[in-house]
């Protein structure tokens, strides 16, 4: 087997990997009523088949980060999959309300361990410069491939089959993943002839994000300042001051604080946080608009996607060109102004629009996120040490997460006060609600403008001939 057809099927694992992540976010939420139909969960647990998935991916993703730079990437990433697999086929078969909510948390907690794992990969089988950006640029254009695909995957399988098959449709595809991984994948391991694991900062951080993101993920529900969320918060904050403590006197450290001296890492996970605070939510406000204003048909609303993921496919091939004339800095700032000019231009929809409305805002949306979504972690991973680049990726990651649960609460706090309304966007009456969504792209353009800013102040520049 010759090595580029060994790359080609190496690119073909790790974007399948990126796929099935990013499918399995949003492919829960057409079939959630009829699980909370079939197993009987009240309006209020309902949400923790999602939110259970969402706790344990944003707790364990930078102890999925260290694992992979200790254990080996390949195997991390065997293992995740694994694991992920599991969670699935175990969903499928849930017939309790406990056994989905553990199966959609083994599903999180093997996603939090494979996302670094994918990422690392990529750096080690392919090499820095164009060969690196081409693949990052399909890796991520897949993954909003699955965020639309699942959409329109997820209102076929529940419509036509049962919601089971929303989590069995992962099983084979990871089948296949693991079978082709040991043979297309070079493993990457670390080769200073230690493995320390630091016990202390690894449990710190770890219970210490679950505590915030617990928190994040609550507090809509029960109250930001209510005492039964807020107690997270500040539990949570103090276990990550004792991490902070811990790290700054251990002799092998979870995370080392000298990696923050990497302008183009703490640049990268700054503009994951905006990004994710704005053009992640995206799908979330774009379904509401297409099933709650324009009464679309779930099949018919996952169509409406399309668009935004044919246009990621373009803005892959872009990356490459944008890097070698703007730079890092430059070619994110394209990506924020462009994903600034489609919100714009989706303020416009009306609650007697059709699916033809949201093109526009959606093409060039599409291509300002896949050049800002591939070029942040290419920057995130510039000047990173080959063996701390697992637990790079996995920052840039936590800031992808934590950016989108706080850029949601944000927006929701900024609408209820515009609106003076205590009802929920999904029973707000169509013209109201169609407002509130004017109100979020408004928003979401605003922190698009603060990413331009941010990333042209806190990347480095790099050479416009960048190889």
């Amino acid at each position: 087997m010759n090595s580029g057809r060994i790359k080609g099927g190496a690119l073909l694992v790790l974007a399948i990997s990126q796929l099935i992540i990013a499918l399995d976010y949003t492919i829960i939420f057409v079939a959630m009523p009829s699980i909370g139909e079939e197993l009987g969960f009240s309006a209020s647990h309902l949400q923790w088949v999602v939110s259970a998935y969402s706790l344990t991916f944003g707790g364990f993703l930078l102890l999925g980060g260290r694992l992979s730079d200790l254990m080996g990437r390949r195997n991390m990433f065997m293992i995740a999959l694994s694991l992920f697999g599991l969670g699935s086929l175990l969903g499928g078969l849930a017939d309790t309300q406990l056994m989905l909510i553990i199966a959609r948390g083994l599903q999180g907690f093997g996603g939090a361990l494979l996302s670094p794992a994918t990422l690392s990969l990529i750096t080690s089988n392919f090499e820095e410069g164009p060969e690196r950006n081409r693949a990052m640029g399909i890796w991520a254009a897949m993954g909003g491939v699955g965020m639309s695909l699942g959409l329109l995957l997820g209102g076929v399988l529940t419509n036509f089959i049962s919601w089971e098959a929303t989590f069995f449709v992962n099983v084979p595809i990871v089948l296949l993943t693991l079978l082709l991984a040991p043979v297309v994948l070079k493993e990457s391991v670390v080769l200073n002839g230690h493995k320390h694991v630091d016990i202390g900062g690894t449990f710190s951080i770890t219970v210490g994000m679950l505590f915030v993101v617990y928190y994040l993920i609550q507090s809509p529900i029960s109250g930001w300042r209510s005492t039964s969320t807020l107690i997270f918060l500040v539990i949570g904050a103090a276990i990550l001051v004792v991490f902070i403590f811990i790290e700054k006197h251990v002799q092998k450290p979870l995370i080392n604080f000298r990696m923050f001296r990497n302008r183009n890492l703490t640049g990268a996970a700054i503009v994951a946080f905006l990004f994710s605070a704005s053009f992640g939510t995206l799908y979330y406000f774009l379904t509401l608009y297409t099933q709650n204003v324009l009464h679309f048909t779930a099949i018919q609303s996952g169509f409406s996607f399309l668009p935004l993921t044919l246009s990621a496919f373009l803005g892959a091939k872009l990356i490459n060109p944008m890097l070698a004339r703007v730079g890092l800095a430059g070619t994110i700032a394209s990506g924020m102004a462009l994903g600034g000019i489609g919100f714009l231009l989706l303020t416009q929809l009306s609650p007697l629009g059709s699916a033809w409305g949201i093109i526009p805002g959606t093409i060039i949306i599409g291509i300002g996120r896949a050049l800002v979504f591939t070029t942040m972690f290419i920057a995130g991973s510039t000047g990173v040490n080959p063996s701390e680049q697992g637990i790079s990726s996995a920052m840039i990651n936590t800031g992808q997460q934590i950016g989108g649960a706080i850029g949601l609460a944000i927006i929701m706090a900024i609408i209820s006060v515009s609106l003076g309304s205590d009802s929920t966007l999904e029973t707000m009456s169509p013209i109201l609600l169609n407002s509130a969504i004017h109100t979020v792209f408004i928003i979401s353009a605003v922190i698009t403008l603060i990413g331009i800013i941010v990333s042209f102040a806190a990347l480095k520049q790099v050479p416009r001939g960048i190889k």
